[in-house]
């Protein structure tokens, strides 16, 4: 009988134990991901994929069979030729949901390419002083995140900006000039994520993932303006030549990030030139296995901008397919265990 009631005050203790325990979200795995935001376009064009034995295939599930688990899309505001509107981001996230993948949503808060050359606002925002234009961003945030749940999707990730190395819908959130400003189109945005999807993690990304300057005059800029995010983001573009000493100067710049604010980093975006898909291959075998080794799981992945573009696709010669649509040994990569 002493055994019984032992046995049972074991189970009672294991179950309160387990039931304090939050569920491990999707996000647990490692990121292998790509950008497809030109897909649609380019399938519109009439481009076609195929594997290495030239079947014709759906580019996502090419993708996943080279090991890509994870879909990146941006958003633009009104983009006037209709891409990379809500529409179309609502199109592309439920095909690569079908296929099982986890999903990351770019808000680039422009009709068009913001990076760090360039953030403009979006069209109709242009004439709204900064409060307004707090409340718009909040409200095009909620409702393209509302519109994704309506067709049960709930992105794994989301960014509030794209390549903000400066802030973001100049000139009023320059982060050079107006820091506390650029702070508040953060907390704005992060609260609309949140109020729709309290799961979904917010990323600040950046470019330059080699330049510890850089990422730690911002986050520090945010973190002295009581900002809250969930993951550090950054971009990798680095040359044939010198690929190996960037990804060293990466990985230094995201164990900094993790040990001085806290927080997990994710590769967002990387490439390289499509005629060099050995290099390409041994460039993303070594990221990825210095971000997997940043210490406690901090490191969460590595997304590959645009693969699927052909070598000639709108001038863009990072991509990862040849011009007869098919993959590149470069995505090999990321089977690499």
């Amino acid at each position: 009988m002493k055994t019984v009631k032992l046995l049972l005050s074991l189970v009672v203790i294991i179950v309160i134990q387990c039931g304090d325990k939050h569920p491990t979200p999707q996000t647990e795995i490692f990121a292998k991901g790509a950008d497809i935001g030109w897909l649609t376009q380019m399938e519109a064009y009439g481009l076609k994929f195929y594997d290495a034995n030239g079947t014709q295939k759906d580019c996502l599930q090419l993708l996943k069979e080279k090991g890509i688990n994870s879909i990146r899309l941006r958003a633009w505001v009104h983009p006037t030729d209709g891409w990379n509107n809500t529409k179309d981001v609502v199109a592309k996230a439920r095909r690569a949901k079908a296929l099982g993948m986890n999903v990351m949503i770019d808000f680039h808060y422009s009709d068009s390419w913001a990076d760090p050359g360039k953030q403009p606002k979006p069209a109709a925002w242009v004439a709204l002083s900064f409060d307004e234009m707090k409340t718009a961003l909040h409200d095009y945030t909620k409702g393209v995140m509302d519109t994704l749940k309506l067709n049960n999707i709930i992105p794994e990730w989301v960014q509030i900006g794209n390549e903000t190395n400066d802030g973001m819908l100049w000139e009023d959130g320059r982060a050079s000039t107006h820091m506390g400003n650029f702070a508040e189109l953060i907390k704005v945005g992060y609260s609309a994520v949140k109020v729709v999807s309290p799961s979904t993690k917010v990323i600040v990304h950046l470019s330059n993932g080699f330049d510890n300057g850089l990422f730690r005059w911002m986050f520090d800029g945010l973190k002295s303006n009581g900002v809250d995010y969930d993951i550090i983001g950054m971009s990798l573009y680095p040359s044939v030549s010198g690929w190996a000493a960037l990804n060293n100067q990466c990985l230094a710049n995201m164990n900094d990030m993790v040990q001085r604010y806290n927080k997990p980093v994710m590769i967002v975006e990387v490439g390289m030139r499509y005629d060099q898909p050995e290099a390409c291959k041994a460039f993303l075998i070594d990221i990825i296995s210095k971000t997997k080794s940043i210490a406690g799981g901090n490191g969460l992945g590595v997304f590959y901008w645009e693969p699927e573009c052909y070598s000639n696709w709108q001038g863009y010669a990072l991509g990862a397919f040849d011009n007869s649509g098919k993959a590149t040994v470069a995505l090999d990569g990321f089977l690499a265990k």
